[in-house]
């Protein structure tokens, strides 16, 4: 059926035709994007036009306007109609009667209808006192009626927003600021709002409206090809919901990207993250030259006066300084653009000169001077020359303003022209909770925090250079540290560092997740664990820089990945290892002395033979480590000593776990007591946080722990009841938990590792596991970043013996059935 007879199906049967059409035109799979809600648009106004007709006989004076979206011709599956019923005030009896002839039967179709009845004096009232309805007025279009009633309101209101247009833009970007701080960054979100977020079809609307103002107006490359994207992808959305919604949901991206014809959700949510990178580009630029504009009109009058005019000699246009920053770089009016004399077609490092001039300045790269590089600049000779280097060095070296500029290079392709294996991690998603930001921008970010510890470091640029590149091997096969050594390798030479210096870098890239991982996951008493690290590293030099690019790496991830604790469980790490290092064996495990705190509580439950436990908040960091300048509330610090038996672990995880205590992370191990006292005595030092409400008392938490060492608490019924009493709720189904054994990771014990999703009662289910393989679990380090938990535990036969090959196999087998089950 053509588009012809659709609509003459939904002027012949009125609004159940008009259903009917309208149905047959979304699940033409032939007809999408563009064509298909502009034909939605005019099969409405069809129906509409019809409805108006035989509602308005005999009425003069009055006509049907649609408005926003609708307006603009872009209606999606599940979009409201926007209308407004413009009348002349001559009859509001018949107006009235009109426009529930008009609504009603939209209302009895199941649309969500968006309405309003006013004059054209009410419409331009409203629209000067609600900037939203002024910025859907603007997409004002004709439907039926009086057509000159509708062109006269057209022409006055957009008369209206040139003539305030010094007024309403101000409050526009205030309007855009504030939704961008309540919705985030498009180009960031795991489940944006296609429409809200900045960078969104809210924000390509706004710039229509700058436009319209004839005061500025955005770069136009690109821009029309990012909104169309969006629709697209929000019409995806409508047909595979079935809702009007605008919010990408985890659960639905397979299926709308699947409705696109792409090949998964990670291309979708990169064709959403390219598009609103575009538009947030776009956006920035021109709320920039919004900002000049209005500043030259408040400041013209008064060097008019003082300058007689303001001209320079025999030119018609104002003169305007400009201030040197570096070679063919010059700062002119609150942007950094090319010096008269600058020539990029001669002068291939002209780009990063002028982006470590502008971000040294904290100064933008106005949009002029990067499509003017874009366009002429020569590419860089191969190995770079030292200056090019040095100006990517100073660039990365500049703080929090080198990513306004890195995102000015990006979005006219400098950065892949200059690092083409850019292009693998430009706008990659990654699907963690715990990384606040796609894989390139995180590359910035971790540069950005790295520039902080520049001073603690002898070589700063390798520091910087590895935390641009720590990542560049995600989106490869594999293990994106090992792909990323040979990226790094190969982009360090390229731009001019010695093989020395390439080693660093490629090692540094091939190990920045080794320091947090094994801090946090290993034993550190165990002196395998030492050896393995530092014959990774190699160097004190090495371990220095490694230090700092763990901390920036892990402070540019997200507040999950970062803490005081975990920063003092790394620093220990790294002192240890600068001793061996430097020649020193590390400690004998069984030679580890404990704290007081420890030795008092752990010579108590020996004396008493029952567990003995202190319950503290901890709100500075732990000792050795400097305190951080804005305070961290670390949660709270669970030391148990229980005298050493089977079951330790599962039923202080099950006690925990019954009084809705998250744990964060957990050591265990089994602590010798002084000569002349019987026995060993188990030690648990943990952090906990309260799931809501606030912690219970240390007595009951000893007395349960008390009756679930003896039997007399059934934990896992009572985890079981409390589980059946709060139905499961509509989530994201978690990957499968994963165990793993590393055998050369302490050769006093196997250590089994184990990824899951965490959840209540985790611990507990993992250490009865491990109990019902008779296996003695002899150190564990639990640790949660999110929504994800990752346990070592170094556990040994009966005997005490590391188990053999194919035990520790069965094992992981039997524990990894237990979590999926």
């Amino acid at each position: 059926m053509t588009g012809t007879d659709v609509q003459k199906e939904a002027e012949d049967s009125g609004p159940s035709g008009y259903a009917a059409a309208r149905l047959r035109l979304l699940t033409e799979e032939a007809r999408s994007g563009p064509p298909r809600r502009a034909a939605l648009a005019e099969l409405t106004d069809d129906w509409l036009t019809g409805l108006f007709a035989a509602g308005a006989e005999g009425l003069r004076g009055a006509s049907l306007v649609a408005v926003g979206g609708y307006g603009r011709g872009e209606l999606s599956p599940r979009s409201d109609l926007d209308l407004l019923l413009l009348h002349d005030g001559s009859d509001a009896k018949a107006v009235a009667a009109l426009a529930d002839r008009l609504w009603y039967p939209v209302w009895d179709l199941g649309l969500d209808l968006d309405h309003s009845v006013r004059t054209p004096a009410e419409a331009r009232k409203t629209a000067g006192e609600d900037l939203k309805v002024q910025l859907g007025l603007l997409d004002a279009r004709h439907i039926a009626g009086d057509l000159g009633l509708t062109a006269s309101l057209r022409t006055a209101v957009l008369a209206d927003w040139r003539n305030q247009a010094p007024k309403r833009l101000p409050e526009l970007q205030e309007l855009c600021a504030e939704r961008a701080e309540r919705q985030g960054e498009l180009q960031y979100l795991l489940e944006p709002d296609l429409k809200e977020a900045r960078g969104g079809l809210r924000d390509a609307t706004a710039l229509r409206a700058v436009a319209a103002s004839w005061l500025a107006d955005a770069p136009r490359e690109g821009l029309a090809d990012a909104r169309r994207r969006l629709l697209d992808i929000r019409d995806a959305l409508h047909l595979a919901t079935g809702r009007a919604t605008d919010r990408l949901a985890l659960q639905e991206q397979d299926q709308v990207a699947a409705e696109l014809g792409l090949l998964d959700a990670d291309t979708l949510l990169r064709q959403v993250y390219e598009a609103a990178r575009l538009i947030s580009y776009a956006s920035d630029v021109t709320w920039r030259e919004v900002g000049r504009v209005l500043r030259s009109r408040a400041v013209r009058p008064r060097l008019r006066a003082m300058l007689g005019g303001g001209r320079a000699l025999g030119s018609g246009k104002p003169t305007a300084e400009r201030s040197p920053l570096a070679e063919g770089v010059v700062e002119q009016d609150g942007e950094v653009v090319l010096a008269r004399a600058a020539r990029p077609e001669r002068d291939p490092v002209l780009p990063l000169r002028a982006a470590a001039a502008a971000a040294q300045a904290g100064l933008p790269l106005s949009l002029h001077a990067v499509r003017r590089l874009a366009a002429t600049v020569r590419p860089l000779p191969t190995p770079w020359p030292a200056e090019a280097r040095e100006q990517l060095v100073t660039l990365l070296g500049s703080g929090r303003p080198a990513i306004e500029v890195w995102e000015a290079l990006e979005a006219e392709g400098l950065i892949t022209r200059l690092l083409p294996d850019w292009e693998r991690v430009r706008c990659r998603p990654q699907r963690n909770a715990v990384h606040l930001w796609t894989v390139d921008r995180h590359l910035i970010e971790t540069a950005v925090r790295a520039s902080e510890f520049t001073r603690r470091v002898s070589r700063p640029d390798l520091l910087l250079v590895a935390a641009l590149l720590h990542d560049i091997g995600k989106g490869w096969p594999g293990d994106h540290s090992v792909a990323g050594e040979i990226i790094a390798k190969d982009v360090a030479t390229r731009i001019g560092f010695d093989r020395h210096d390439v080693t660093v870098i490629a090692t540094l890239v091939r190990h920045h997740l080794t320091l947090i991982d094994t801090a946090t996951r290993r034993d550190l008493e165990d002196p395998a664990t030492v050896r393995s690290v530092a014959e990774a590293v190699g160097s004190e030099g090495t371990l220095e820089l490694l230090h700092a690019l763990t901390e920036a790496d892990a402070l540019a991830t997200g507040p999950a990945a970062w803490s005081s604790w975990r920063g003092s469980l790394v620093a220990d790490l790294v002192k240890r290892v600068s001793a061996v290092l430097a020649g020193d064996a590390p400690d004998d495990p069984e030679e580890a002395a404990p704290t007081a705190e420890q030795e008092r509580l752990a010579l108590e439950a020996a004396a008493t033979g029952s567990p003995v436990l202190s319950l503290r908040a901890q709100t500075e960091p732990p000792a050795g480590q400097e305190p951080s300048g804005d305070p961290e509330p670390l949660g709270v610090e669970l030391l148990i000593a229980v005298p050493d038996q089977p079951g330790v672990l599962p039923a202080v995880a099950g006690v925990l776990a019954m009084h809705r205590l998250t744990v964060r992370t957990a050591e265990l191990r089994s602590l010798h007591l002084p000569d002349g006292v019987d026995g060993s005595v188990l030690l648990l030092d943990w952090r906990v946080a309260a799931e809501y409400g606030s912690l219970p008392q240390a007595a009951r938490l000893r007395s349960d722990l008390v009756r679930a060492l003896d039997g007399s608490l059934d934990i896992a019924g009572r985890l079981a009841e409390r589980d059946a009493a709060y139905p499961r709720r509509r989530g994201v189904i978690a990957p499968a938990a994963r165990v793993s054994v590393h055998p050369a990771a302490s050769r006093l014990a196997t250590v089994i590792e184990v990824r899951s999703q965490d959840a209540p009662g985790l611990l507990f289910r993992i250490g009865r596991a491990l109990e019902d393989a008779n296996v003695q679990v002899r150190s564990a380090h639990v640790s949660t970043l999110g929504a994800n938990a990752v346990d070592a535990f170094y556990v040994t036969g009966p005997e005490g013996a590391p188990l053999p090959g194919d035990e520790a196999a069965a094992v992981a087998r039997k524990l990894e059935e237990t979590l999926r089950g």
